[in-house]
């Protein structure tokens, strides 16, 4: 073919090719953009294998930011992570999602890996011990795996699904300002997506001059479609799809949690994605990126956060304003760790409570949770609910145990207390031995920190003031009293046994014109002075300075003859 049709269709093809964008070459992007990144998506999988578990086995990862104390949000995520995955001989791993290095905290990572050791949380695989890793799915440290997400974006870009963004920050604030003008939602989307569709020429020419850029997702989505999704804890729910292109990738070479969760969570094989519903939102986003990896997405559990009432309205818990946000307000008020565990499963699961009262003796770790009757809206945090607890776990501790723990409370925050406590070992067991072991044993001391207050007139020196001591007595004859504590004081015997002991109780207070029955006195009404109890108060309050107590008999005998004689006597 020549003469004029030939040259009819060179010119065809010249207006072709003068109308029509030459293809990109993203390959070619994607090697300037990450030019010594040389590990490929494949080679990234082959370092992952998969786990050899049982099948329904469950992998879970607590992941926090070293960014300051451990949030009681943290543990109570670590603790349904640990006991999903115990519960289906599955493993719990630690991941540390340090990439917002200008909020990290010297020491952090220390107090998340002590805080879960504490609380018996220590993970199978990570930092189960400060500065060393367990575990051949690492590293642990998501700054150790910066190269993995540079593979990955790297991945993203080479098939279309990122692209490079060299915006300014003066070009981003002018979009918000327009897009406020305009009353429309606000995000990096669409038209305002300034760098989405920029040529080569234009991408090489920025990387040249050195401009600082980001990676972002090109969102295929459209925020008008409505997708299901499913939420574990809420079930299948409906949400708009995520049409913004979202940084991956920061100018520094960090990955935002978007991306970096769901790049490691499926190269660690994590089978279940435990994290407060702050996160919720950005469920269509994540699960996007799984889908623009071609990966079979994590199932999301979204935890309700702990509330609390501030003048009159629910609020999560806060970490500036409420101290019971840090785990470490449990520690130094000296909780049992089995006391906070026990509170939280009752958070997670209302029929933990009628457990514990069937299985009083049994580990808490045979109680199977049941994610399906996880609150959907947040639990109220109950102080005194957590002391009932506590007091009940504490009951049935030996005196040996309360000593120990109690020591080792007092050692770290009440020296000179621990001094004194600790000066003559037996005696103070003794102590800890009235009413405990029994079935309705003594439930006085909540925390280790309640030891002092509780237990402190059995050291000296015990001066309890007269007028305080008056108070406790309201409605009682003082001289009447002061009397039957003389009577008391000369007629003890430490050798009584209880019945031998209230008996004098009751003779003293016969003499003195109490009842000890409440017949005596029917005859002749105007000679009631009270009861038995009112005398059995008095020598309450003047040996131990309180109207509530122990057993008073056993405190009587482990305090002693010359102590108990010298307090019936303080007000002779």
């Amino acid at each position: 073919m020549g003469g004029p049709e030939a040259s009819f269709f060179v010119l065809v093809f010249l207006i072709v090719l003068l109308y029509i964008k030459p293809m990109k070459d993203y390959k070619l992007i994607a090697e300037k953009l990450f030019p010594k990144c040389k590990l490929t998506i494949e080679e990234l999988e082959d370092k992952y294998p998969a786990r050899n578990l049982p099948q329904g086995a469950k992998v879970t990862r607590v992941a926090p930011s070293p960014t300051g104390y451990m949030h009681i949000g943290h543990l109570l995520v670590a603790l349904v992570d640990r006991r999903l995955a115990k519960q289906t001989a599955g493993t719990f791993y630690l991941r540390i999602e340090d990439t917002d290095k200008n909020r990290e905290v010297e020491g952090a990572i220390k107090v998340v890996i002590d805080s879960l050791n504490y609380f018996g949380l220590t993970p199978d695989e990570g930092e189960a011990e400060h500065g060393k890793e367990t575990g051949v799915y690492g590293p642990y440290k998501q700054s150790d795996r910066l190269s993995y997400y540079e593979a990955a974006a790297k991945y993203l870009v080479e098939n279309n699904l990122a692209y490079p963004c060299f915006a300014s920050t003066e070009e981003l604030e002018k979009m918000t300002t327009e897009q406020e003008a305009q009353k429309i939602r606000p995000g990096y989307r669409g038209k305002w997506a300034i760098w989405r569709d920029k040529n080569d020429e234009e991408i090489l020419a920025a990387l040249n001059e050195g401009k600082q850029f980001v990676i972002r997702l090109r969102s295929n989505g459209d925020f008008e479609n409505k997708i299901k999704i499913n939420d574990v804890v809420r079930g299948e729910r409906e949400m708009s799809e995520n049409d913004l292109d979202l940084v991956l990738l920061k100018s520094d070479s960090y990955p935002t949690y978007h991306f970096a969760h769901v790049v490691d969570d499926h190269l660690m094989k994590t089978t279940d994605v435990v994290r407060g519903d702050e996160w919720l939102p950005s469920l269509p986003i994540h699960l996007q990126l799984w889908q623009a990896f071609g990966w079979s997405p994590t199932k999301y559990c979204h935890l309700s956060p702990i509330q609390k009432i501030d003048n009159g309205n629910r609020r999560k818990l806060s970490k500036r304003k409420d101290p019971e946000a840090n785990v470490q307000y449990f520690n130094d008020a000296g909780y049992p760790a089995q006391a906070l565990i026990e509170y939280l499963l009752n958070l997670l699961n209302s029929n933990f409570e009628d457990w514990r009262k069937a299985n009083p003796a049994t580990p808490n770790t045979e109680f199977k949770l049941d994610v399906t009757k996880f609150p959907v809206s947040g639990a109220l945090f109950d102080q005194n609910k957590l002391d009932d607890i506590s007091k009940n776990i504490i009951s049935g501790f030996t005196a040996e145990q309360v000593y120990d723990f109690s020591l080792e409370w007092l050692n770290k925050f009440d020296a000179e207390f621990a001094k004194t406590f600790s000066a003559n070992p037996e005696y103070t067991k003794a102590i800890l031995s009235i009413e405990r072991g029994t079935p309705n044993g003594r439930k006085d001391i909540a925390k280790w920190s309640d030891v002092k207050m509780e237990f402190s007139y059995f050291f000296e020196p015990f001066t309890p003031n007269i007028d305080e001591v008056k108070s406790l007595l309201v409605g009682i004859d003082w001289n009447n009293i002061v009397t039957a504590c003389a009577k008391m004081s000369e007629q003890y015997d430490i050798n009584d046994d209880k019945d031998t002991w209230f008996g004098k109780v009751k003779n003293i207070a016969t003499e003195l014109g109490y009842s000890t029955n409440g017949k005596e006195y029917k005859a002749d009404p105007t000679k009631f002075k009270g009861q038995v109890g009112d005398i059995a108060k008095g020598l309450r309050v003047f040996i131990t300075g309180r109207t509530i107590s122990p057993d008073l008999h056993q405190i009587m005998k482990v305090l002693g003859k010359e102590k108990v004689v010298t307090r019936l006597n303080a007000f002779k």
